[in-house]
């Protein structure tokens, strides 16, 4: 057993006073690739918004699904699973 107090014998050392969220980090800046959605294939069906890990993905006024960049981690999840091939990931910077 190690020297020194156990976890409940720890002084409150922070207080959360509201749930963590990165929603309002831009988490996306180690980005390396970035997907690129194609229109003429795009069949706004949705998939890549549902796999996407990061919920980083929106709907735009017409009903394509947009990427929010400063999201996305560029997995390319949304491109892998897109049966349509409308996604695809290009190096960042392109």
């Amino acid at each position: 057993m190690a020297d020194g107090p156990t976890w409940k014998e720890y002084p409150m050392a922070a207080t959360i006073s509201e749930p963590g969220s990165a929603t309002g980090q831009n988490t996306g800046d180690w980005r390396s690739e970035r997907p690129v959605r194609n229109p003429e294939k795009c069949d706004k069906c949705g998939i890549c918004w549902i796999y996407c890990p990061d919920a980083a993905l929106f709907m735009d006024e017409e009903g394509f699904y947009e990427v929010d960049l400063y999201h996305c981690k560029g997995c390319g999840i949304c491109a892998r699973e897109c049966g349509k091939d409308a996604i695809e990931m290009i190096e960042e910077g392109e």
